[in-house]
């Protein structure tokens, strides 16, 4: 197995995690950004989209991130990470399609805005309706965690790497985001993940100010 994508990309990080969690044997590949090689035809074979990351699994090859996700937790998880009954499928795919539509699009709304953005070209009022739109997302949160210990019932679930990717980052850039209690102590369970730490608690300090890819 071969997870194609530089280390730095927020989406590969999900994957690197799930691939930890699931203690799956795989070679890292460090590809876009400042790696390059997303024209290269041995890769666009795989992905023609010439986006990471990219999953090759023996001759299968999967691209896009939520659906790699899906795809590993179908293959190698156990019930907990992939359920037999559609409805409890349900409980954490609902929160990956809202985490994708609704709380990513806010947080990269906010990130390239102002933390890959230089200082002098910041629109900061663009900036600050991005984060309040992060504000609703988590007291969306808060509100789920008042009923569940984790997103999608009692244990880690796809629910919770897809979300909780977004928090480190969110929270990190240099802006103020105050988490409601709940979501603190989620938050918390989430660092102690070696996954976590290793992957999504990573430096992404090269990205500062840096407007390309």
């Amino acid at each position: 197995m071969k997870l194609y994508g530089r280390t730095t990309s927020f989406n590969v990080q999900k994957v690197l995690w799930l691939l930890e969690e699931l203690e799956v044997n795989y070679t890292h590949i460090e590809l876009g950004g400042r790696f390059g090689g997303l024209d290269d035809p041995a890769f666009t074979q795989f992905n023609p989209m010439k986006k990471v990351p990219v999953l090759v699994d023996q001759d299968k090859a999967v691209w896009e991130s939520h659906a790699i996700l899906r795809y590993l937790a179908a293959s190698y998880g156990d019930e907990q990470w992939y359920p037999a009954c559609p409805y409890q499928r349900s409980l954490y795919e609902r929160w990956m399609d809202w985490s994708q539509c609704v709380f990513q699009p806010a947080f990269m709304a906010s990130f390239w805005g102002y933390y890959r953005m230089p200082a002098e070209k910041r629109d900061m009022d663009a900036v600050q309706q991005a984060l309040d739109t992060c504000t609703d997302c988590i007291n969306s949160l808060e509100a789920q965690l008042k009923e569940t210990e984790y997103l999608a019932g009692s244990t880690l679930s796809l629910a919770d790497i897809t979300v909780g990717a977004v928090l480190y980052r969110l929270t990190s850039q240099g802006l103020t985001v105050e988490l409601p209690q709940r979501v603190g102590h989620w938050y918390e369970k989430l660092k102690q993940r070696p996954g976590y730490q290793r992957w999504i608690m990573s430096d992404f300090s090269e990205l500062k100010a840096r407007e390309a890819y």
